[in-house]
C-alpha cells in the first residue's frame, strides 16, 4: 500500500482535489490517502471538504492576519515539515499555485518523496501576472516527478521548459469532474438557498468575483466604478458579489453597493452556491482563475479581469474575454451580453478544460508509477 499525501489550503485546491482523493479511495489496498490543510483559507477550505464529504487528517492553522508572504512561507514550511518526518508518506499530490503548492513541493523534496502535480504547466510568463502565483508555478515544476496538465497548451509549455515529455501527461482539469458530483439534491438545497436570501435568480443575474492581489489598490476602483455604472444602467438586472474577506477588497465593496438594492454581496460562498450561480448567470465578470474553466460548461459569458490569464485555451476557444481592469472594456463588453437576452448570448463553443474524467486518468497513471 502506498501513502499519498494530499496538501491543500485554499477553496480551489480542494474542489479540483477531491475528485482525485475520491478516486483512490476506491482502491483502498492500494492507497492510503493522507488529507493535509495548511488552511491557507481555513473557514472555506474546511467548509469545502465537508461538502464533499471529507474531512482532514492533519490541520496545520498557518495563517495569521497581515502576515507577509514569506512569514507565511516559512510557517507553513515548517509545520509540514513535521508532518513528513512523523508520517511514511510515498507521494504527494498538490494541485495550483499557491503558497501551499510551493510549500508542499519543496517539503516533498526536501524529504526525497515524489511530487504529483494537477493543472501543471500553466504559464502567463509575467512573473508579477499572477503575483505570486507565476513564480510559485514555475518553480514547482522544477521539482516535479509527474506533470497532471489539463491541457496541450500546458503540455507545450513545460516541454518547452525542457521538461521530459515522458514526465508530462494531459488529463483535463479536475474542476470539471467536479461540477459532474453535484446531485439534484445539492442543486435544489442551493435554490433554496438563494429564496432564503430574497435573491431572485432568474435570466437576468450577474456574478462577480473580485479578489486577486494584482487587483487591489486603484484597479478594484476602477472595478467598482464600471459595476457601479453598469448596476445602474441595467437596474432591472441582479448584480452577485460574493465578496473577499481581505479587507482591500471586501471593505471597498461594501462601501461603494451595500445600499445598491439591485446588487447582493454574500460572504465568499459554499461551492454548490457558486456554481448555482454560475449554471443561470447571464454574463460572469471574475478574476478567478477556476471560473474560467468551469463557466464555458454552462455555456456563459465570461468576462476576466485580468490583463494576463494563463488559461489561453478559453481565450483562443471564444468563451472567456480579457478585460483586465479597464473601465470601458468592462463597460462596452458587458453591455454586449446585457443589452439582449440571455438565450441570445449563449456560448456554443465546448468546454476546452475537460471532460469529466480527469481523477479516473490520474488515478491510472499513478497506479502505473508506483507499479
Amino acid at each position: 500500500m502506498k501513502t499519498i499525501a494530499f496538501v491543500f489550503g485554499t477553496r480551489p485546491e480542494i474542489i479540483k482535489l477531491a475528485p482525485v482523493i475520491l478516486q483512490l479511495r476506491k482502491y483502498p489496498d492500494f492507497y492510503n490517502v493522507l488529507i493535509v490543510n495548511t488552511e491557507q483559507q481555513k473557514e472555506l477550505s474546511n467548509q469545502t471538504l465537508a461538502y464533499f464529504g471529507l474531512k482532514a487528517d492533519i490541520n496545520l492553522d498557518c495563517m495569521r492576519d497581515n502576515q507577509s508572504l514569506a512569514s507565511v512561507q516559512a510557517r507553513i514550511l515548517t509545520s509540514l515539515d513535521k508532518v513528513y518526518s512523523e508520517n511514511k508518506i510515498d507521494g504527494t499530490v498538490i494541485q495550483g499555485d499557491t503558497m501551499t503548492v510551493l510549500c508542499g513541493a519543496l517539503t516533498s523534496f526536501y524529504h526525497k518523496i515524489p511530487v504529483f502535480h494537477v493543472e501543471a504547466g500553466l504559464r502567463s510568463y509575467d512573473i508579477y501576472e499572477p503575483f505570486p502565483e507565476e513564480v510559485m508555478r514555475q518553480m514547482t515544476s522544477r521539482v516535479t516527478e509527474i506533470h497532471f496538465a489539463s491541457t496541450g497548451v500546458n503540455e507545450k509549455a513545460l516541454i518547452d521548459e525542457g521538461i521530459c515529455k515522458d514526465k508530462i501527461h494531459v488529463v483535463g482539469n479536475t474542476v470539471i469532474d467536479a461540477l459532474f458530483c453535484l446531485s439534484d439534491v445539492v442543486i435544489e438545497n442551493s435554490r433554496k438557498f438563494y429564496v432564503s436570501k430574497g435573491i431572485p435568480i432568474d435570466d437576468k443575474l450577474v456574478l462577480i468575483t473580485a479578489h486577486r492581489r494584482e487587483n487591489h489598490g486603484e484597479r478594484i476602483d476602477r472595478i467598482i466604478k464600471a459595476i457601479s455604472y453598469l448596476s445602474e444602467k441595467y437596474s432591472d438586472h441582479t448584480f452577485v458579489i460574493p465578496v473577499h474577506p481581505n479587507p482591500n477588497v471586501h471593505d471597498k465593496i461594501y462601501a461603494n453597493f451595500e445600499k445598491t438594492s439591485n446588487v447582493y454581496l454574500l460572504p465568499p460562498l459554499d461551492y454548490p452556491y457558486l456554481v448555482y450561480l454560475m449554471k443561470n448567470a447571464k454574463l460572469i465578470l471574475t478574476d478567478s482563475g477556476g471560473i474560467q474553466e468551469e463557466a464555458p460548461s454552462f455555456a456563459c459569458p465570461t468576462l476576466v479581469m485580468r490583463y494576463e490569464t494563463e488559461r489561453k485555451e478559453g481565450i483562443e476557444a471564444g468563451v472567456s474575454k480579457l478585460v483586465g481592469a479597464d473601465y470601458e472594456k468592462i463597460v462596452s463588453e458587458s453591455e454586449n451580453v446585457l443589452s439582449k437576452d440571455r438565450n441570445e448570448t449563449r456560448l456554443t463553443a465546448q468546454n476546452p478544460y475537460g471532460d469529466g474524467k480527469a481523477s479516473a486518468k490520474i488515478e491510472n497513471i499513478l497506479r502505473k508509477y508506483f507499479n
